[in-house]
């Protein structure tokens, strides 16, 4: 049987963040954490979502082609933090996107991914 997430997942408040994703349970590094299913945005509406709130919740999908995505599940939730303890990846075929685990997380903390998928780069984030 395919595990497609973690047991245990839940959204709570942070205290500098908004809401944020946690764990009720120790998760492995290495762990899938989410398989989230995405909503696919085409390139006008991945031009029209920087004037609505979804702005804050959105991944780039294809940079060629200017698309983006939103991450159902807890997905477009996870915050960002310069040190990750989890990491993404885009899969276009399955058109969805693979929370891993870094490394161990223990139960009670908070899952934090790092927002520039273009890792190595001089990229800026917009806060």
């Amino acid at each position: 049987m395919l595990t497609t997430q973690i047991h245990g997942l839940y959204i709570a408040e942070t205290s500098d963040k908004g809401r944020g994703v946690f764990t009720t349970a120790d998760i492995s590094s290495k762990s899938v954490i989410e398989i989230c299913p995405c909503i696919i945005l085409s390139t006008i509406d991945t031009l029209s979502i920087h004037k609505t709130l979804l702005h804050d919740y959105y991944f780039l999908w294809d940079l060629e082609t200017k698309t983006s995505a939103i991450a159902l599940g807890f997905g477009s939730i996870y915050n960002h933090s310069d040190q990750p303890n989890a990491d993404f990846f885009i899969n276009k075929d399955a058109m969805d996107i693979t929370f891993v685990a870094l490394k161990d997380i223990p139960a009670g903390e908070e899952i934090l991914i790092n927002y520039i998928s273009l890792k190595g780069t001089d990229a800026k984030l917009w806060f």
